[in-house]
């Protein structure tokens, strides 16, 4: 039971990554411990988890894709994105400076953590580690497509998007504002339940998942240390998008109208700068990156007394 009750705290950590602009869910499982499990569970619902659940053999349906664990780590994420992201977006409107500089605290940390599992650096893990970098910072500086609605573009958004959430240091959401199609999707889509994209988008989301999770188990199996360079380098990269100081880039639509979900204006980017000079909130800005540091370094001690 324990275990189980750790597995959903996961969750919810995951969960309000997702909510975050620029946070990817899969930095938190991969700083919690359970990224390589959990593509590993997704990567399980295959043929022979077909023929278990159409078969009525729910036993070894469930024992086949680790389903407690998913589920524990599900419903965290669940109820972390009901509740926890209402607590953000107060945080956000009224204390964007301080939450900015926690959060900025907890992945800088984690940057040293995840990277101290590799087991061994060499000339190719450090080039790995370059460009997940440089991948994830070009990304953070991309300019948004124009929105596209065909089929087939559709289905591509639900495969990068999905897959980006599960990839450290890339966030689903901001990865459907760069390819154009955000408040296609996100927005217009979900809010009058339009069929006609909501479906590719879905297809492309399960689809992308589950082959990106064999990918991902392949590449791992094969090519550990690199894999966890690279994967560091995302988390570094997107260090930028958390930058406590920074100034919003809103979304314009084609006929330079802001772009609106649930009527507030959408965010496409960040303009950044350096605090001019010291004060309460730059003092209370760093106490709160040393607050997220230690955090990490909490759950990392943790951890370690754990195995």
């Amino acid at each position: 039971m324990k275990e189980y009750i750790s597995l959903f705290f996961k969750g919810m950590g995951i969960g309000a990554a997702n909510v975050i602009p620029g946070v990817s869910g899969g930095t938190i499982a991969l700083i919690t411990g359970i990224f390589e499990k959990l593509i590993l569970s997704i990567k399980s619902f295959d043929l022979t988890a077909l023929r278990y659940l159409f078969t009525g053999r729910l036993k070894q349906f469930a024992q086949h894709v680790n389903l407690t664990f998913l589920l524990a780590v599900f419903m965290g994420v669940a109820l972390s994105i009901l509740s926890v992201a209402r607590l953000f977006d107060y945080l956000f409107t009224h204390y964007p400076v301080y939450i900015w500089s926690f959060f900025f605290g907890l992945i800088l940390a984690s940057v040293f953590f995840v990277g101290k599992t590799i087991d061994k650096w060499n000339i190719v893990v450090i080039i790995s580690f370059i460009v997940g970098a440089i991948v994830a910072v070009l990304i953070s500086i991309l300019k948004p497509a124009g929105e596209n609605g065909s089929f087939l573009y559709l289905l591509l958004c639900g495969i990068v998007a999905t897959c980006s959430m599960i990839l450290p240091g890339l966030s689903g959401s901001f990865v459907l504002i760069l390819m154009g199609n955000y408040q296609l999707v996100m927005i217009d889509a979900v809010n009058d339940l339009n069929i006609k994209v909501l479906l590719p988008v879905v297809l492309g989301a399960v689809s992308g998942l589950i082959a990106f999770s064999h990918l991902l188990t392949w590449i791992f199996r094969r090519f550990k240390n690199p894999t966890i360079a690279i994967l560091t380098g995302f988390i570094l990269g997107s260090l930028g998008i958390l930058w406590p100081w920074k100034n919003e880039i809103y979304a314009l639509g084609e006929n330079g109208e802001w772009l609106l979900k649930k009527g507030e204006k959408i965010v496409e980017g960040y303009e950044w700068y350096f605090p001019g000079q010291w004060n309460q909130e730059v003092l209370f800005a760093l106490l709160f990156i040393i607050l997220g540091i230690a955090v990490i370094y909490l759950t990392e001690t943790l951890a370690q007394k754990e195995k």
